[in-house]
Formats: structure tokens, C-alpha cells, sequence
């Protein structure tokens, strides 16, 4: 859109705009279908932070460019390091700076107080599936694919996929796409829940950008208590989702 202000994320890995309340935040590694780079993955973490507490930020879209969404972590990179340490002194140091990765990006998108929102105009595999599953809302293209990718490359996964992905279609549905790895079509996703909605390749901005709006023009002091009684739900006591769903109320009220 043309009144849409680009901002500087620092790397061309990570394209960012903002277009009336609507932050598009587009991973751009085309070339490597969207591969997470060093750069990318602390780029997506830095404008995550600070849309959290934008006010001109209503409601974030996470994409790819080109053809895919995500596909990853970058296993070559991952590979050549062997024990995992990626470039640490320890491993306690790579399990750290892992850590602090990914709450910065998948956990916050998962609990920013703001709708977050992937379209998907291609695949999303590894951790760029679990980057997908922690949005609230999620649109694919319908030859877009998922698939959790972990089990191919031997590793047991990241980026909060097993949490998302048990909480969206259940333990036994969630073991299966782990161990098994197999590909879920955007027709499969739909049927699942894991996506909200499937359209077109062609329509797919545009619908992105329906929903988004929607959103962003939306009550955003109730959006974000909603996500957090919605959070709290998926693992709460109903006492405790009770009266927090009371003070949310009352408060909005206000």
C-alpha cells in the first residue's frame, strides 16, 4: 500500500512495514526459502519488542518472501558446528543465547498483547512452522505446506513447536507429526486447525490484509486482555480463568 512506512530493521533478511496499525514483518531469504539467519532471527526479535509496546502497532503479520514462509533453522550452519555450540565458547552459553532466541520470537508472538498473524504463501518447516504456530491466527496459500522437518535432519525441535502444536491438535495428532515428519497440505492444515484459512495463492495478500485490518480498526484494549485469558486457558484452572476473566471485563468496562 502506498501509504505504508517502511522501517529499517537493520538487515535485508528482515523486511518490515507499517500500514494503518498493521506491521508486516517478512522474513527475506528467498534464495534459501526463507532460512533463519543469525541476523534475521535478531532482527525478528528486535521489531517484535518493540512493536510490543508501539502504540501505532495494532496487529502484526509475520510472512515470507517469494515462495515460502520459513524453512528453518539453517542446517548447514547448524551442521558445521556439530556439538551445537554454534560459534559459543560452551554449550550452556548456546543453550542460552537459544533460549533467549526463542522467547524473543516465537514467545512473544505468542504473548505480545497484540493479534499476531502468519500467512503462509508457502512452506513452513522446523522452526519456521513453530514461528507460525505461535501467531494467534494463521492464513495459508492452498499449496502452501507444513511439516515439522525436525525428525529428517535429526533433531527433536525448537521454537515452542511441540507446546503449539499439542495445544492446536492434541498429543497423539502432535506425536505423529513429529516422529513421522510427513507433510500436512493446507486443506489437511484447515481440517486440523491448524490453519484458519486457505485461499488462493493470488488472494492470499489480500486476504492477509482484510483480516489484518479488521484487527488492527478492532477494540485493542480488549484484544489484549482476550489473548491473555485465551493464553491462561490453555493450561489454567477454571477458578483462576474465572476471575481473570471478571477483572479483564470490568476493567474494559472502564
Amino acid at each position: 500500500a502506498m501509504a505504508s512506512h517502511e522501517i529499517d530493521t537493520g538487515t535485508t533478511d528482515l523486511l518490515a512495514s507499517l500500514d494503518e496499525g498493521v506491521l508486516t514483518l517478512t522474513l527475506n531469504r528467498p534464495e534459501a526459502r526463507n532460512a533463519m539467519s543469525g541476523a534475521m532471527t535478531a532482527a525478528l526479535g528486535a521489531q517484535l519488542a518493540a512493536a510490543e509496546l508501539d502504540r501505532a502497532v495494532k496487529c502484526v503479520v509475520l510472512t515470507g518472501a517469494g515462495k515460502g514462509f520459513c524453512a528453518g533453522g539453517d542446517v548447514k550452519g547448524m551442521a558445521a558446528s556439530g556439538d551445537g555450540t554454534v560459534g559459543e565458547n560452551t554449550i550452556d552459553g548456546a543453550i542460552h543465547r537459544q533460549r533467549v532466541n526463542q522467547r524473543a520470537t516465537a514467545g512473544r508472538l505468542f504473548k505480545m498483547p497484540k493479534p499476531t498473524i502468519a500467512a503462509l504463501p508457502g512452506a513452513a518447516a522446523g522452526a519456521g512452522l513453530s514461528l507460525a504456530l505461535a501467531c494467534d491466527l494463521r492464513i495459508m496459500a492452498s499449496n502452501a505446506i507444513l511439516t515439522t522437518a525436525f525428525a529428517r535432519v535429526g533433531f527433536s525441535g525448537d521454537y515452542g513447536g511441540t507446546y503449539f502444536l499439542t495445544q492446536l491438535v492434541g498429543s497423539a495428532k502432535a506425536r505423529e507429526l513429529y516422529y513421522l515428519s510427513d507433510r500436512v497440505s493446507a486443506d489437511d492444515a484447515l481440517r486440523l486447525g491448524l490453519a484458519n484459512w486457505v485461499c488462493e495463492p493470488e488472494a492470499l495478500a489480500a486476504k492477509t490484509r482484510e483480516i489484518a485490518m479488521r484487527l488492527a480498526r478492532g477494540p485493542t484494549v480488549a484484544y489484549r486482555y482476550m489473548k491473555e485469558n485465551l493464553n491462561r486457558a490453555m493450561a489454567g484452572e477454571v477458578d483462576d480463568c474465572l476471575d481473570l476473566e471478571a477483572t479483564h471485563h470490568v476493567h474494559c468496562g472502564q
